[in-house]
């Protein structure tokens, strides 16, 4: 997915979540479909329900993880494509 650093997430309403231990879960009550996010994952969903735009996450966990900024680009892409794909989450 190429990344829009000034995009920001909006949630449809029949996507609830629920973060247990460190991780998430999330259920979309249209498709009865459930997607579990790891600690990471957990953080980059924190950020964009708080508000952050893409860009804005990628700086936030370039400053709190030691990774490779195309590295992180990458993986970010690829979980919000997912997620995107899955109607969790639209940009």
């Amino acid at each position: 997915m190429q990344l829009q650093k000034d995009q920001k997430a909006s949630f449809p309403a029949e996507v609830l979540f629920q973060e247990v231990n460190g991780e998430t879960v999330l259920l979309d009550l249209a498709s009865e479909n459930y997607f579990g996010l790891d600690e990471i994952g957990t953080r980059i969903w924190g950020l964009l329900q708080a508000g952050s735009s893409v860009g804005e996450t990628l700086e936030t966990l370039l400053g709190e993880y030691e990774v490779e900024r195309e590295t992180l680009e990458d993986d970010v892409g690829k979980l919000l494509q997912k997620l995107q794909e899955a109607g969790l989450v639209e940009f």
